[in-house]
């Protein structure tokens, strides 16, 4: 957007190297400097070496190689001036108040007139950092705190001051927005802001109690886990994966600025066990290993998990409590249930509730901010209040009387209420006034669940539904498990179709589930093929190719919006589009292989067609099925949007989006952008090198098998895939019609199907998440 159009970020540790990567991500210039390191032969030493660092880590800062080419690298003393060229300086270094002001001196000094300034403290607030300093300074300087990773976090909380002018914050949150990626939530200037306070007071609380409950870290991390919606790292883990040692400086930072009222101190008293952690080298997953760690002696991997009480590690065992399987994933059942594991939920998050309450109107505005900031911060399906409203408000209210402790104002104005409302199909939250205010998204954001709270599909069946999203189209939503493909959803996609033909302009295919889709439904491939029930894995094959073939031939455009994963069959749909409008953070690939299969859907003809019109590959029949055959055989997964550019699971021309909640919007603008003088694409043929082609690409498997980088069924599955892409018996001088082509393809997938070891390894995939390697 203009206004920005380059940012220099000084501090290249952790953090600031992965900010500079994220802004390069967006495509925009970066200028990133760090210190001379004493006696340094090579001045730049430091920040060339965070992204050296980076280009080889994973998961990856950066989205692709061109990202990392925006990224200059200099050092403060040579290039300070060179701040001069920035409209945004961004800086990310040590969290020492002296330190920082010396620093914003020497940036005020060498920065052009208006450029905007900021911190990425999590600790220290911005008054602070800002006092003693010019009032010119102070007008363009706020607190862009990002979350880590910050290519993977979609928050980012800013803080504005006193002073700080209000165009610069309107500038940096479109930016962050937009160019980014983030949810911008506004915080107020408080201690730790808003996440970091309730989410550290709430992994503070949980390690006490369970050291003082004696519940092993392992059951501590499933009760805190799916009855409460939180990711399975748990506590624990996710400690483990921040790096313990990073705890006590944030807890101290916590304590010397939180007034000695503030519930936060009675949680804060160190355990001799994590101390002794820490000065032996157990910091988590970048040090020896941490609550857990993997003991690798004799040659084996063995999960272990550390005795609070004892100190001792001992094999980590899967946690079963009679209170998780009574209560499910309700959290009022868990909290109410009369055990000590049902106590320890109950004590930790009720607690945990009771703090996020209380710190209403404190550390943010509304509810929503609050709620925003632990789901995107700390991965929470349900912030605190949409989690109280599942628990009831009222419930909450009467156990914290029932304790003798006080009811926050803001839950007891919830009692015989909620947090939230729908009211004339529009979200509501509750106020510290008592009145319920409109939930408002950002100018330009279209959200398929706030669309369902006003509207009924216009289809659906058990595995999908259809909403109109105004203006002439549809949306085809996924719903089955994961999101997986089925022959509900090719019956309710082949009726879509007919439907948007007759009465509407143009289709989007989307969804805001965690994964897009992961593919086809295994499961029933695996109990069809266990009965013997062949013909209707067959049919499903056949329905697959028609529908994707009728969607891709339709007289109106379809734009697929994919986000997350979007494997085997999710890849398949969106080959198949006209166009797609992916977000940023979409794993894409055809990854059959892995299960002892091919694409059957047109996976392996479609990307022959991109790979020969779009590759820059030489010229004649081989070098796009070798191409295609290099990609497929490796099940290889575009690991962006970026990369799935480079590899043609997306077109060049295709688009991407950063924020993922603009997705919808920009998928249906490109959608009626289409709409005008659309025409289907052309029939095509292929020509393809036929069996001297299949002998070159079995060779090449051969070797892989010979070097121990294949297996003997990995052989068999590459060769009917390297049928498939040579043509099979074509002669290489005739053309091979689309249809024949797709009948290869049904053809040789069918036949993987029935063989035996197919099914083992498809049983394998749904049992371990990974394959036989036989």
């Amino acid at each position: 957007m203009a206004g920005i159009e380059k940012v220099a970020v000084i501090g290249a540790g952790v953090m600031g190297a992965a900010i500079a990567a994220h802004v390069a991500n967006s495509g925009t210039q970066v200028l990133l400097l760090d210190i001379v390191p004493e006696g340094a032969a090579n001045r730049n030493a430091l920040a060339e070496g965070a992204v050296a660092k980076m280009l080889k880590a994973d998961p990856a800062p950066f989205m692709g190689t061109r990202a990392a080419r925006l990224v200059e690298t200099g050092n403060l003393e040579d290039d300070l001036s060179r701040l001069a060229e920035a409209d945004w300086i961004i800086e990310a270094v040590i969290e020492r108040l002296d330190i920082k002001q010396d620093l914003y001196r020497k940036i005020d000094a060498a920065r052009k007139p208006g450029s905007i300034v900021s911190s990425n403290t999590s600790t220290i607030p911005l008054a602070t950092l800002v006092g003693g300093l010019p009032e010119s300074f102070a007008q363009d300087f706020l607190v862009t705190h990002f979350f880590n990773p910050p290519r993977y976090m979609r928050l980012m909380e800013l803080v504005t001051g006193a002073a700080t002018r209000a165009d610069a914050a309107t500038l940096i949150t479109e930016f962050a927005d937009r160019r980014l990626g983030k949810t911008v939530v506004k915080a107020k200037d408080t201690p730790s802001f808003i996440g970091n306070r309730l989410g550290i007071y709430w992994l503070q609380k949980a390690v006490l109690e369970a050291a003082e409950s004696g519940i092993p870290v392992e059951m501590a991390d499933a009760l805190i886990g799916k009855s409460f919606g939180i990711p399975k790292t748990g506590v624990f883990g996710l400690l483990d994966l921040v790096g313990l040692d990073l705890m006590p400086h944030v807890t101290a930072s916590l304590a010397a600025a939180l007034p000695q009222a503030d519930a936060f101190h009675a949680a804060n008293r160190p355990l001799p066990v994590v101390q002794k952690m820490i000065a032996e080298g157990y910091t988590g997953r970048k040090g020896k290993g941490g609550f857990y760690r993997m003991n690798r002696e004799a040659g084996q991997k063995l999960k272990e998990a550390i005795d609070l009480s004892s100190g001792h590690y001992a094999p980590a065992r899967k946690p079963r409590s009679e209170a998780m399987e009574e209560a499910g994933r309700s959290p009022r059942a868990l909290m109410a249930h009369d055990s000590a594991e049902g106590r320890y939920a109950a004590e930790v998050m009720g607690a945990t509730l009771r703090y996020a309450a209380g710190l209403a109107g404190e550390v943010a505005d509304t509810i929503a901010d609050i709620d925003e900031a632990m789901c995107l911060g700390y991965g929470w399906k349900d912030g605190p209040f949409a989690l109280m409203d599942k628990i009831g408000p009222d419930w909450l209210a009467e156990r914290l009387e029932a304790k003798g402790q006080t009811v926050p104002p803001i839950l007891e104005l919830a009692r015989g209420r909620s947090f939230y409302r729908v009211e004339d199909g529009r979200l509501e939250q509750l106020g510290l006034d008592g009145g319920y205010h409109p939930v408002t998204r950002p100018d330009g954001v279209l959200l398929l669940s706030d669309i369902r709270r006003g509207a009924k599909p216009v289809l659906k069946n058990g595995s999908a539904a259809v909403w109109d999203i105004g203006d002439g189209v549809l949306c085809f939503e996924f719903t089955s498990k994961m999101n997986a493909m089925d022959d509900q959803i090719m019956a309710l996609l082949a009726k879509t179709l007919k439907l948007v033909e007759a009465e509407y302009k143009a289709l989007v295919i989307h969804n805001e589930g965690t994964n897009f889709s992961v593919g086809a439904n295994l499961g029933l491939a695996l109990f069809a093929a266990n009965i013997a029930a062949w013909d209707q894995i067959e049919t499903l094959v056949g329905l697959g190719q028609q529908t994707f073939q009728k969607m891709r031939n339709a007289p109106f455009p379809v734009v697929g919006a994919p986000s997350g994963m979007a494997l085997g069959g999710g890849c398949e749909v969106l080959l198949h589009c006209d166009a797609v409008q992916a977000h940023a953070e979409s794993y894409i690939g055809l990854v059959e292989v892995g299960v002892g299969l091919i694409p059957g859907w047109g996976g392996c003809t479609e990307m022959l067609h991109r790979w020969q019109k779009f590759g820059r590959l030489p010229k004649g029949p081989m070098p796009a099925p070798s191409k295609v055959f290099e990609i497929l055989s490796t099940a290889t997964v575009a690991k962006s949007a970026a990369e799935a550019k480079e590899l043609l699971f997306l077109r060049p021309e295709d688009g991407v989006t950063m924020n993922r909640a603009r997705l919808l919007a920009d998928a249906k603008a490109r959608a009626l952008a289409m709409v005008e003088g659309y025409v289907p694409p052309e029939t095509r043929d292929y020509t393809l090198p036929g069996p001297s082609g299949l002998v070159a690409m079995e060779m090449a498997v051969q070797q892989f098998r010979k070097m121990g980088k294949a297996t003997a069924y990995d052989e068999i599955v590459s060769g009917a895939l390297a049928e498939v892409l040579s043509g099979g018996d074509t002669d290489p001088i005739d053309t091979l019609t689309e249809a024949d082509l797709l009948k290869l393809e049904r053809d040789r997938f069918f036949t993987l199907v029935k063989r035996p070891g197919t099914l083992a390894r498809i049983e394998s995939m749904l049992l371990t998440g990974k394959p036989l390697r036989n």
